[in-house]
C-alpha cells in the first residue's frame, strides 16, 4: 500500500508535520471559529488553501460548520496551479498521505465521475502521479480533525477555467453524490498581491457573488476584473453541484487577509470561508463549537 500513496510534498512547510502539533493547531482553529446560526443542512463548504499559519484561522470557520459530522464520501475540488495540459485531474494513487494518516480514494466514485464527464465533455479525469498541488492537500488535515469516523475521497484538480467545463463538472458531481452521505469542499484563495485596501474591494465583490449563489457571477467577476479567486472554477463547480443537490443558500462565515496575520499590508492574499446549505432541520453540522 505504501507504494500507492500520494506522498505529501508540503507537510513540514505549508503546515505542521508533527501529528500531535498538527492536530492541536487545527483544533485551535476550529475552537476559535464562532459560527452564526446556520440554516438547514450543510451540503458544501468553501475554504482557503494557503499555509495554515496564514489561512488556517479562516479555514477553521468552514470546517467548524461540519465539525462532529460523519460522512462517507468527501469531494474536494481545487484548482491546479501547475502547468498540466489536462483540463481535469485526479491523483493516480490509491490514497493521500498526511501526518494524521492516510485517506483512501473512493475508486467507484472516481470511475463514476469520469464516466459522467466523458459523456458530457468527451473527456474525463486524467490521473497524475506524485503531483505537487497544495490546494487540495491543504484541506485534508482539517477534514481529518473536523469529521468523525472514516471517509473516502473524490479529489478533482481543475486546470480548465471555462464556465462550460465548471458547470458540467458540477452537474456530474451532483449525479455521483446524489443519495450519498457526502460533503463537497471547494478550495480557493481570493485576490493575490494587492494592497490591503485594494484586496478588500476585489474580495468583497467575489464573496458577494459567492453569497449570491451565482456561479455565473463568479466567472463574470473574474472576467471583468472586479474580483479574483484562483479557485473560481472549482467554487463555481461546487455551487452548481450543490444547487443540483437541493441547496439554496450560501453564507460567508469569515474573511481575512495574509496582512491580518503578518502585519504586511502592501501585498496581501485574501481568504474567505463559506457554507452552502439546503433546507432541512439543521441537525447536522450547524453547532457552534464550545
Amino acid at each position: 500500500m505504501s507504494a500507492d500513496l500520494r506522498p505529501s510534498p508540503i507537510a513540514g512547510t505549508w503546515y505542521e508535520s508533527n501529528p500531535k502539533r498538527l492536530a492541536a493547531e487545527i483544533d485551535s482553529y476550529l475552537d476559535q471559529a464562532k459560527l452564526p446560526e446556520l440554516p438547514g443542512e450543510v451540503i458544501a463548504i468553501i475554504a482557503p488553501h494557503a499555509g495554515h499559519i496564514y489561512s488556517g484561522p479562516v479555514a477553521g470557520y468552514a470546517f467548524a460548520a461540519v465539525r462532529g459530522r460523519s460522512c462517507d464520501l468527501i469531494a474536494v475540488i481545487s484548482p491546479m496551479h501547475r502547468p498540466y495540459f489536462e483540463p481535469l485531474l485526479v491523483t493516480a494513487h490509491a490514497a493521500y498521505a498526511t501526518p494524521l494518516g492516510n485517506l483512501p480514494l473512493d475508486k467507484q466514485a472516481v470511475a463514476a465521475l469520469d464516466a459522467a464527464l466523458q459523456a458530457e465533455l468527451g473527456y474525463g479525469l486524467s490521473p497524475v502521479a506524485r503531483d505537487a498541488e497544495h490546494s487540495l492537500e491543504i484541506e485534508l488535515p482539517f477534514l481529518q480533525r473536523a469529521l468523525t469516523g472514516e471517509f473516502k475521497l473524490l479529489p478533482v484538480m481543475v486546470r480548465e477555467q471555462a464556465p462550460k467545463v465548471s458547470e458540467k463538472l458540477g452537474k456530474a458531481l451532483a449525479q455521483v453524490l446524489k443519495g450519498q452521505n457526502a460533503l463537497l469542499v471547494a478550495s480557493t484563495d481570493l485576490s493575490h498581491f494587492y494592497t490591503q485596501a485594494e484586496a478588500k474591494v476585489y474580495d468583497e465583490e467575489m464573496l458577494r457573488q459567492i453569497e449570491a449563489f451565482s456561479p455565473e457571477g463568479i466567472f463574470e467577476a473574474e472576467r471583468s476584473g472586479k474580483g479574483y479567486a484562483c479557485g473560481h472554477a472549482a467554487v463555481a463547480a461546487v455551487l452548481w453541484a450543490a444547487r443540483e443537490l437541493g441547496a439554496d443558500t450560501v453564507k460567508v462565515l469569515h474573511y481575512a487577509t495574509s496582512g491580518d496575520v503578518t502585519g504586511e499590508y502592501r501585498q496581501v492574499v485574501g481568504y474567505g470561508a463559506a457554507v452552502v446549505t439546503k433546507p432541512g432541520d439543521g441537525s447536522r453540522g450547524t453547532e457552534v463549537p464550545g
